[in-house]
Formats: C-alpha cells, structure tokens, sequence
C-alpha cells in the first residue's frame, strides 16, 4: 500500500520543482511509487530504468536525448548509475525551467544526494522513501522471533 501522505508530497513538489528526487534503500518500492505517480500524471511522461541496457544506449548521447522530451516528465530510475546526467539536467533546467521536468529515482546513497544537491541546488526537491523499508524489515524481524 502506498501512503498517500508522500504522493501528496510529490505531487506537490513536481508542481513546483522541475526536478524531484526520491531516494530510498533499494527494495523499497520508488519505483512502484514513480509508477503510480506517472499513471496519474496528465503532462507525456518518459521512463527510463537505467538498469535495462537499451535505455542507458539511449543516453549515450544524453543532452539530444532529453532536449528531445523536453515537454515531457522524464523519469530516470537508478540515476545513480549515471550520475554525470547531474549537471547536463541543471543546463536543461536552466534553458527551459518548467515544473516537472524530471523525475529522478536512486539509492540513498550519501554521494547520490551530494550529488544531485550540489549540482541542482534550488532547481531540485529531494524526497526521502524509508518508511516502507522499515516495514518490511519489522516483519522479516517479527517473522523470525516469532516463527
């Protein structure tokens, strides 16, 4: 079940923000949760999963790529993989600064939001996704003390 509380939050700061960020541990439903968003989302969206090999090919050359879609949401799943998309989408930011330019979804890693903070500092909201994680791990915990 997703909360409603955090697409709220996401709705409101793709609203605002051309850029959103929703990190979390991985397995913890970011992209279930982009999904949902997307289904709803009445601007063309784009999804990548940067983890599929045919859609990294299609950012071999990035900046013609995304300037294609540029009135698109563009959703880039596992951005950490390629982290130098960080200062290529705070050009395009810059050129066209619209609200829900992109979406980005990574691992909370600490050089992940160093990242993406310092190279889209004021063009970018960064959305923290743990508490699932949490639940799931209070579970397996429960599961195993419990039999």
């Amino acid at each position: 079940m997703i909360d409603r509380r955090i697409i709220a939050d996401i709705k409101d700061s793709l609203d605002f923000f051309p850029v959103v960020s929703i990190i979390g541990p991985r397995q913890v439903g970011k992209t279930t949760l982009a999904k949902h968003i997307i289904s709803q989302f009445e601007k063309p969206t784009l999804y990548l999963d940067l983890e599929i090999q045919s859609d990294l090919f299609k950012l071999n050359d990035a900046e013609l790529f995304l300037s294609q879609h540029s009135d698109y949401l563009v959703v880039i799943d596992e951005v950490q993989i390629k982290k130098e998309l960080y200062p290529l989408i705070r050009g395009l930011v810059d050129q066209h600064r619209v609200p829900s330019r992109f979406l980005l979804l990574g691992s909370a890693s600490p050089e992940l939001i160093r990242d993406s903070s310092e190279s889209l500092a004021g063009r970018i909201a960064i959305i923290s996704y743990f508490q699932l994680g949490l639940l799931k791990f209070l579970i397996r915990f429960l599961k195993t003390i419990c039999g």
